[in-house]
């Protein structure tokens, strides 16, 4: 298994980002957890949504675990098809089109069928932890960061493999961007953190995901070493400096009389 550890060291001296980074882990049917992960309805007793799941993991240090027991979310349930619905597609266009997030049930649609959702069945389970703490081995690893953050994971991941980091945003159910899309497409993904991570995990105003299959977890530790290098790129990025400000007129006036600088 790779060196999570080391990978995450890495990650927090290169970007320092205000949570660590995290391994994600889909469990199929009849997969079970590693001893000692948190499960919301059992270890808290209650139903938590997935983003809190995210926030616990990334701000706690804490190894969880969830399924459709322990997630109180509706229309994440209905995404990651944990709702039993036979048709979970028309459920979620439905419910978008009843609170307002789509002019109809037409334009529900187009929105649901971009958001690449998992098949029914396909995930029974999602196991999240720091990467340092990875109990199995990934299929993703997803990082909130800021957008300056986020410019040198993504000069990182595509100084190997050139091209662009492409994302798709639509503000709602983003646990699926956020979590599966980058497994999905095998490829590195930005997302952009919806309304309920806001409201209920608490994700701030200035986050945004980068999320990355784990097999270039390798390139992205060099490339956060190499891009850039000859010309100083880090974060935090460096404010260039070499230059002489000018000050208000009447510093200038009083500059002037004092013969400061004559």
């Amino acid at each position: 298994m790779t060196d999570y550890q080391q990978a995450q060291a890495k990650i927090m001296e290169a970007i320092r980002p205000r949570s660590f980074p995290l391994a994600v882990s889909f469990l199929a049917e009849g997969e079970s957890f590693p001893e000692k992960t948190r499960r919301p309805g059992t270890h808290l007793h209650k139903r938590v949504a997935i983003c809190q799941a995210i926030t616990m993991a990334r701000l706690y240090g804490w190894t969880v675990g969830v399924t459709r027991d322990d997630v109180v979310c509706v229309p994440a349930m209905i995404a990651w098809g944990w709702s039993g619905a036979q048709d979970g597609a028309s459920e979620l266009q439905g419910l978008f089109a009843t609170v307002g997030f789509a002019e109809d049930e037409g334009t529900a649609a187009d929105q649901v069928a971009s958001m690449g959702l998992p098949q029914a069945g396909e995930v029974e389970g999602i196991l999240l932890s720091p990467l340092a703490k990875a109990r199995k081995e990934p299929q993703c690893v997803v990082i909130y960061c800021n957008p300056a953050q986020a410019m040198r994971l993504v000069q990182a991941l595509t100084w190997r493999t050139g091209g662009v980091v492409q994302g798709a945003f639509g503000g709602k159910v983003e646990c699926v961007q956020t979590l599966y899309a980058a497994h999905r497409h095998d490829e590195p993904r930005v997302s952009i953190p919806g309304m309920g991570d806001r409201i209920f995990s608490m994700t701030q105003d200035d986050e945004l995901v980068v999320a990355l299959p784990v097999r270039l977890l390798a390139d992205l530790v060099q490339g956060l070493d190499e891009a850039g290098r000859r010309i100083g790129a880090r974060y935090p990025v460096t404010f260039y400096q070499n230059f002489q400000p000018v000050y208000p007129e009447h510093y200038q006036e009083v500059a002037k009389r004092l013969g400061l600088f004559d």
